[in-house]
């Protein structure tokens, strides 16, 4: 039987950096899920930038309605700036009773856990399935889980059986019923470079100041507005953040591009496409040019439900909480019974010292282990 701890040092072991593929942490971990008995569905699909990716999902158990379904990423973020001058980002090593290395956080600890769970489980007969969701590019923009929910067969039958779901980013392992959504959107204004002593230019800024003034209105709006605060959250608002840039490489020169970006995150019971479409009429109002860049719902599960009730339990804690990031979740929105519960804390994640405790480890172990018992076995 294989623990928490050693899976995590095979998948850390394995750099899968966003900009790069992760197809080789994806063999292992499908190699891994093949071993304690998953059926497998593989989806290979090229990213934005034409890098080969992989999603891996796994389906163990009879076809039948209910059952529990997990899902995680095998990205991580950069780690350039890995501070530790001991050891590697990829070279997982354990010191003062922490697991360090670039993902053992967030999140291939996690999936470390849920596959030694599933290990401890391994010749007992499920009831009802078990579902393994491993997706690429979470943190470059959901683009694995976009996919999944796309065309994974698998993922339909989650869908109709309506399993309990758990996304399994770092929480400490406490539950989370809810979390923000993501959506952008990038407006780019065109002008023609020359000499700014000449009349042959073009300043691009020019049409893009008075979009920039009504973006200013709606960021003041949202602070404002009931309609756009939530106190569920911390913070209660969308953080409408406004970026620009204009690549200006000379003051003399006229600027030939000007780009806003403007990122925000909704909250359940809001209207963010009609925000995005309000932002797109001032855009062509302005001239300039309009892109949506992403679209992520916010996540939502009742929490008093049933599930949300069973799962405190198992976890000993007394009530679910809201977190202001972005999860996978944002894509998997079909699914009514769905939370956050993961090991780890989301202040080790994307550090330059990225770590998670062991005793995380085994918790994490544990507590997913009586989830499957519960929803699987029982």
């Amino acid at each position: 039987m294989t623990d928490a701890l050693d899976y995590a040092r095979t998948l850390v072991a394995i750099p899968s950096v966003s900009r790069d593929s992760n197809a080789a942490v994806s063999d292992v971990a499908e190699g891994h899920l093949r071993s304690l008995g998953f059926q497998i569905e593989r989806q290979e699909f090229l990213d934005p930038h034409g890098v080969p990716k992989v999603n891996v999902i796994g389906r163990k158990g009879p076809k039948r309605r209910g059952g529990l379904a997990y899902f995680c990423h095998t990205d991580v973020v950069p780690a350039d700036s890995w501070s530790v001058q001991a050891h590697g980002p990829f070279e997982p090593t354990v010191r003062d009773e922490r697991l360090y290395g670039r993902g053992s956080c967030d999140m291939k600890g996690s999936l470390a856990c849920m596959l030694a769970a599933a290990d401890r489980l391994q010749n007992i007969d499920l009831q009802a399935p078990l579902y393994v969701v491993c997706t690429a590019d979470e943190e470059v923009g959901f683009h694995g889980a976009r996919q999944v929910a796309d065309s994974s067969e698998i993922y339909r039958q989650i869908v109709a059986g309506q399993s309990c779901a758990i996304i399994g980013e770092p929480t400490g392992l406490d539950v989370v019923y809810a979390h923000k959504g993501i959506y952008g959107f990038r407006v780019i204004a065109r002008g023609r470079a020359a000499h700014s002593s000449t009349r042959h230019g073009i300043n691009a800024n020019l049409a893009m100041i008075p979009f920039l003034m009504e973006m200013k209105q709606i960021h003041d709006e949202t602070l404002q507005d009931p309609a756009w605060r939530n106190d569920e959250f911390d913070p209660p608002w969308i953080s409408w953040n406004i970026g620009i840039n204009d690549h200006h490489c000379a003051v003399n020169i006229t600027a030939p591009e000007s780009v806003c970006t403007v990122y925000f995150r909704p909250m359940p019971g809001q209207d963010p496409d009609g925000l995005v479409e309000r932002a797109r009429h001032i855009a062509e109002r302005c001239g300039v040019d309009f892109q949506l860049e992403c679209r992520g719902l916010p996540l939502y599960a009742d929490p008093n439900s049933e599930f949300i009730r069973e799962t405190l339990k198992i976890v000993g804690r007394e009530k679910a909480k809201t977190v202001g990031y972005g999860t996978d979740g944002v894509c998997f929105t079909e699914l009514k019974q769905i939370l956050v519960l993961g090991p780890g804390s989301i202040q080790q994640a994307h550090t330059d010292d990225e770590w998670i405790s062991l005793e995380q480890l085994a918790s994490g172990t544990t507590a997913y282990e009586q989830m499957i018992r519960r929803w699987c076995v029982s």
